[in-house]
């Protein structure tokens, strides 16, 4: 799979530090993602959520939810009978919880603290599972694909929104300025954390991106699975079914 990335330099496994990362950030988190994407962020979650569209799932499974904006649109966007998020970050889980609270919400979005690659679910669960900006963050990304394609129920979909490295001149070049060394050093200055946005730059670098991840997902057992590369392919739509 590759070099693994961890945010920090300790012996602790990636799991361990990516935790202790966004439970560090978490009271930055959300205002950071619309400053530092100028608000693209946004676009690209109502987009991933919409290849759900023709499903119509009644019960979701938001992995790597963080503060629960991908659970809150899918909501808005599909009205499903009940959303699971999960994440192994207490306190940005918190920072969810109070959102969902705010649109009254409680009884649709429930949130727990888990990890993704033991998910504590039966076999063929969900109608749909949905992943933003989460699966670079696995310890092992294939155990993480299999164990979410364990709790799909049989024909059930996966969509995944995730980084990914631009390669047409001059995007590639400012997209690598941009991520590299603006990035952190206004995340370093924000949220208090001088390894959190250097992360994220090397961990989309690390990812296998595009059509890897595709062989990838296809290789942990997944059909139908394609890529949609997003604002000139700074970001990806991956899809797959079970």
């Amino acid at each position: 799979m590759g070099k693994v990335v961890k945010p920090y330099s300790e012996q602790e496994d990636k799991k361990g530090q990516v935790s202790k990362m966004f439970n560090k950030i978490a009271p930055y988190y959300d205002f950071l993602n619309r400053l530092l994407s100028l608000g693209i962020d946004t676009v690209w979650r109502k987009k991933a959520i919409n290849q759900l569209k023709d499903e119509q799932p009644k019960l979701i499974l938001d992995v790597a939810t963080g503060t629960a904006d991908v659970a809150l649109e899918t909501s808005k966007q599909l009205s499903p009978d009940k959303i699971i998020g999960i994440d192994i970050s207490r306190e940005m889980l918190e920072i969810g919880k109070k959102k969902i609270k705010k649109r009254g919400l409680d009884t649709v979005i429930e949130l727990q603290e888990g990890d993704s690659e033991n998910l504590p679910f039966a076999d063929n669960t969900f109608d749909a599972i949905t992943v933003a900006f989460g699966v670079r963050n696995f310890e092992n990304l294939e155990k993480g694909l299999a164990e979410m394609r364990r709790v799909l129920k049989e024909d059930g979909k996966l969509v995944v929104l995730e980084f990914s490295k631009p390669t047409v001149f001059p995007i590639k070049q400012m997209f690598n300025l941009y991520f590299k060394y603006i990035l952190p050093t206004i995340g370093r200055l924000t949220s208090k954390d001088p390894r959190a946005y250097s992360y994220l730059y090397e961990s989309v670098q690390a990812f296998p991106d595009g059509n890897d991840f595709v062989n990838i997902l296809s290789k942990t057992g997944y059909k139908s699975n394609q890529c949609i590369p997003l604002t000139l392919g700074i970001c990806s739509i991956y899809s797959g079914q079970k």
